[in-house]
């Protein structure tokens, strides 16, 4: 069988690595009669999880031609100048194997002062140059680093980038895409690298008070048959005593702001005002779609839903959008009015989250009540007397 990769789209390969996530490797593996990858692993965006990059191929055929169904490993070459080139053409970012040596040699040696300082200074970087709207090449950055390191391997280089977002997250920075943050991992010795470098990069806060306050309007020619996204996986959180850089005196709001944007808020359920009509137009229900209504405008922003949509039956469908230039994973903010809606109407209520809103339009769904999929922790407090 001769198969061409040249058609595989982004869409296909987001599908088949959210059922790896899902499915865990070896269930993946076993599913698709795939052996484990010996040179390259493809990096999920969304939980930054090193993937079999040829087994994910085969998996994303099938999903984009399910007539043809997914591809065997014997139907095509893996390598640079296939699988590899394929998923790099599609904006994806890959890593090389890390053997159990590398994996072991990584784990018993902590990361010294000066390698992280290293590193979060080259992630810093990037992150200027990503809030800036300038290019930059992920693996070539790594590739520059690793012989400033302790023998690291290009697969613990990726991991600790995916640590530094989360310290990121919690002084309320935006992080760089691609990279989830963890929400369990080592903190010493890095949350004070990054504190002191953020402290003396006033650039990146600048970039980062612009990014978030930049007025936005509507996306352009977009398919909305690709826009839907996996909803992130709620990960178990440690119970640890709470770190104390939550209470530094750097902690910023940018998330917050962004949130308060009103004009990337109001684009954001436009847009979905746009696809709930294509959604019911697509379903054969045009009657509905014309009854789609902005609700946060026509009726005011205090219902607890911004949208009202609705089911192919007719019954109503209550939505709450909530919009990030960022990533997926981007902590968003509900309102305890929002919060009770949806508890009371959990059955007709989902929040969609565009996320990535300025660059490529992506959303996922949460359905029901909204502390089924997060963690909801307060953040401010009313007082009263």
């Amino acid at each position: 069988m001769s198969v061409s990769l040249n058609k595989l789209s982004r869409w296909a390969v987001e599908a088949a690595l959210a059922e790896f996530v899902q499915m865990g490797r070896e269930a993946f593996l076993h599913k698709y009669r795939f052996g484990p990858a010996r040179d390259y692993f493809l990096v999920d965006p969304v939980t930054a999880l090193p993937c079999d990059s040829k087994a994910i191929i085969g998996a994303a055929y099938g999903h984009q031609f399910p007539e043809q169904g997914p591809l065997r490993a014997q139907d095509f070459s893996g390598g640079q100048a296939t699988v590899v080139r394929t998923l790099k053409g599609l904006g994806f970012d890959l890593v090389d194997a890390i053997t159990d040596q590398d994996q072991a040699s990584n784990k018993e040696r902590a990361w010294t002062r000066y390698e992280n300082e290293l590193i979060v200074a080259d992630y810093l970087q990037m992150l200027l140059k990503e809030l800036s709207g300038q290019k930059y090449n992920k693996a070539e950055r790594a590739r520059e680093l690793l012989p400033l390191l302790n023998g690291r391997s290009k697969g613990s280089v990726e991991f600790k980038r995916a640590n530094i977002s989360a310290v990121m997250i919690e002084l309320g920075f935006p992080s760089l895409q691609g990279y989830k943050p963890r929400v369990n991992f080592q903190r010493d010795g890095l949350v004070d690298v990054v504190t002191e470098q953020v402290t003396h990069l006033p650039m990146l806060e600048k970039a980062a008070e612009l990014a978030v306050d930049r007025p936005a309007d509507i996306p352009e020619s977009i398919t909305y048959e690709d826009i839907r996204a996996e909803a992130p996986k709620r990960q178990m959180k440690a119970e640890e005593p709470r770190p104390a850089y939550v209470r530094r005196a750097i902690k910023r709001d940018y998330f917050e702001r962004e949130a308060r944007n009103r004009s990337l808020g109001k684009a954001g359920e436009l847009f979905i005002v746009q696809y709930e009509q294509w959604r019911l137009s697509e379903l054969g229900v045009g009657q509905l779609a014309d009854r789609v209504e902005h609700v946060a405008e026509t009726q005011g922003d205090g219902l607890g839903y911004d949208v009202l949509s609705f089911e192919p039956d007719g019954r109503k469908r209550y939505i709450e959008v909530k919009t990030t230039a960022h990533d997926a994973i981007t902590p968003f903010f509900v309102s305890s009015n929002e919060v009770e809606f949806a508890r009371e109407q959990a059955e007709r209520f989902r929040l969609y989250r565009l996320f990535h809103f300025r660059s490529d339009p992506k959303f996922f769904e949460l359905p029901g009540a909204i502390e089924q999929h997060c963690r909801l922790d307060p953040s401010t407090f009313k007082a009263t007397f």
